[in-house]
């Protein structure tokens, strides 16, 4: 992962809403090729702890080589960010005063996991964000699953309105012999899809689909914000950039219930995007989606009467 040059989106904005300073505690749950979190470590220390935690080990690492001189201040962890709280006992770590997600990929893993991320690069399709796991890949997926099945993943977790066209050449493509990598998937898309191309590749949404399908993302994602709130200490921060629709969505309707059932405040009424200026310069932060919230003083509904 170390040639790459990944550019982190929403950088400042996100530092911005954690509210960083010396001494405070901040877990990165997606900790990629480092970007987010060298500059929360920059803004900690001195005093501070980063925990920095990923389920590609490639990405943990390379971060153990990027934070190497930092000592005791950092702790990488190969794991899932939905297992926060765990993570945080195993390092005798009671709360955070800022949580960050960046649920989308590093360019780094886009371009050189070898795992069949990027339609732009010839490789298998395998799409799991820790290959060590046995699970099935979006290779297994795209050979075994019904027509049904695929036009059911196209359209839920891609929101691809021609999921059932796709999943009719996919199927039809095949019969023929086996789809083998991601470039090739993405050709059988393009074909099937009507019209004129856009400004993104018309297989974005299928392969997006089929990596949260195969890393089972949004159950992740899910259990993370059903867990994090008791993770912050009063006044903790938590900040998150997705990518889709349907992970914002998910976001946006747990905090909302926090502020109310459980004194949070809302620190972002309206979605948070990247400028003008930032979507030129990196292309990858065109659909990122910013929310932030702050754990009340107390929280609990007992506390909220009093």
């Amino acid at each position: 992962m170390a040639g790459a040059r990944h550019v982190p989106v929403l950088l400042q904005e996100a530092c911005d809403f954690l509210s960083l300073r010396p001494g405070a505690v901040v877990a990165d749950g997606t900790l990629g090729a480092g970007g987010h979190s060298a500059a929360i470590l920059e803004r900690i220390l001195p005093g501070g702890q980063l925990i920095g935690i990923d389920r590609d080990p490639l990405a943990v690492e390379h971060g153990r080589s990027v934070f190497a001189s930092h000592g005791s201040n950092v702790h990488l962890v190969h794991n899932n960010y939905s297992n926060l709280r765990a993570i945080l006992d195993s390092l005798e770590i009671g709360f955070l005063d800022g949580i960050l997600l960046d649920l989308g990929l590093s360019s780094d893993q886009l371009l050189r996991s070898g795992r069949g991320f990027s339609f732009e690069a010839e490789e298998p399709l395998d799409m799991r964000l820790d290959p060590e796991e046995e699970t099935p890949t979006a290779g297994d997926i795209v050979q075994r699953a019904t027509e049904v099945e695929l036009a059911d993943i196209l359209f839920t977790l891609g929101e691809e309105r021609h999921s059932r066209r796709i999943a009719r050449r996919i199927v039809a493509a095949r019969r023929r012999g086996p789809i083998r990598t991601t470039r090739e998937l993405a050709s059988i898309i393009a074909a099937a899809m009507p019209g004129k191309r856009g400004k993104i590749h018309p297989a974005t949404r299928s392969l997006q689909a089929l990596r949260i399908k195969v890393n089972n993302e949004i159950s992740h994602l899910e259990l993370f914000l059903g867990g994090f709130y008791d993770c912050l200490a009063p006044g903790g921060r938590a900040v998150v950039i997705s990518f889709h629709s349907l992970e914002d969505r998910l976001v946006k309707r747990r905090f909302r219930e926090l502020a109310v059932r459980e004194g949070a405040k809302l620190l972002t009424r309206k979605v948070v995007r990247a400028t003008d200026e930032e979507t030129r310069s990196n292309p990858m932060s065109r659909s990122a989606r910013l929310r932030a919230l702050e754990r009340g003083p107390h929280g609990g509904e007992e506390d909220n009467r009093a």
